[in-house]
């Protein structure tokens, strides 16, 4: 946000502190004061007075020299994980899944242009992907996040696409408006996602929506493969059905126990219930 349009409520100060909190991630576990200062475009006093209150809070630990968050920072996600009824209702389906199909699979919500990781049953394959509960993918390249890009009203969609910085992660990553456009339009129609090593190299997924009460999708499972071990028509025979139907038992669980609309970042979107699911592709 630019700081012209900035509210007047809006708090600066608490900006950098998360800002901060959001520089360290997996290749960078350990940050010095200049590199943290750095990365958040702040100067040297700013980013020390920030990172000696998040220690004094218990947020961050100093070595001396290497700041690193501690595991205390995941009380600030637990909240909302705990509060959240999808990703509980959705982990024996998905178990069930896994175990049927023997490849990993994970339930997905749409935050901002990311998509975020609320639930996952992995397999023991090693995929160079490191992937657990809160990891963060950007939507436009994964299939669960072109499943709820697709849901999404024309207008809110054109604007999102308006602003994205679409960037080529992989040689195969889509990466024109146009063709992402026509490949949403395409997700849309058909009910699923099929994502072809644009996110990584080696890697191949399909997801499905899951859909509240009032027909809204509120997140996507998939199901990830390596590229070597099952080709793109394999993937639609033998893994999308099986998908679809543990897409149908989530969404039967989730109208069960919970009567109102089911609501998840980023989302927000309603369809009529009544919309049938398409169904799987024939071989």
């Amino acid at each position: 946000m630019h700081p012209a349009a900035r509210a007047p409520h809006f708090v600066r100060s608490f900006e950098r502190g998360l800002a901060v909190i959001r520089s360290f991630d997996a290749d960078h576990p350990a940050r010095t004061l200049s590199e943290v200062a750095r990365a958040c475009d702040l100067t040297r006093a700013a980013a020390r007075r920030l990172l000696l209150t998040l220690a004094d809070l218990g947020y961050v630990h100093c070595d001396g020299r290497l700041f690193r968050l501690t595991p205390r920072v995941l009380e600030l996600g637990y909240a909302y994980l705990a509060g959240l009824t999808l990703p509980q209702i959705a982990e024996p389906h998905l178990e069930q899944l896994v175990a049927q199909v023997k490849e990993s699979s994970s339930l997905c919500v749409l935050d901002g242009d990311d998509i975020v990781y609320v639930a996952r049953v992995p397999t023991r394959r090693i995929m160079s992907a490191s992937i657990t509960v809160g990891t963060r993918f950007p939507a436009y390249a994964t299939s669960v996040g072109r499943i709820m890009l697709a849901d999404l009203p024309d207008g809110q969609l054109d604007a999102r696409l308006g602003r994205l910085e679409l960037r080529p992660l992989t040689g195969r990553t889509i990466v024109a408006p146009e063709a992402l456009r026509a490949e949403l339009g395409r997700v849309r129609r058909q009910g699923y996602a099929l994502v072809d090593q644009e996110l990584e190299e080696g890697l191949r997924s399909v997801a499905a929506p899951v859909r509240d009460r009032g027909g809204a999708v509120v997140a996507a499972v998939n199901i990830a493969v390596h590229a070597g071990r099952t080709s793109v028509a394999a993937v639609r025979r033998d893994l999308l059905p099986p998908l679809l139907a543990a897409v149908a038992r989530i969404e039967a669980d989730l109208k069960i126990t919970d009567p109102a609309p089911v609501a998840s970042p980023g989302t927000g979107t309603h369809r009529s219930s009544s919309s049938p699911r398409p169904p799987a592709p024939r071989p």
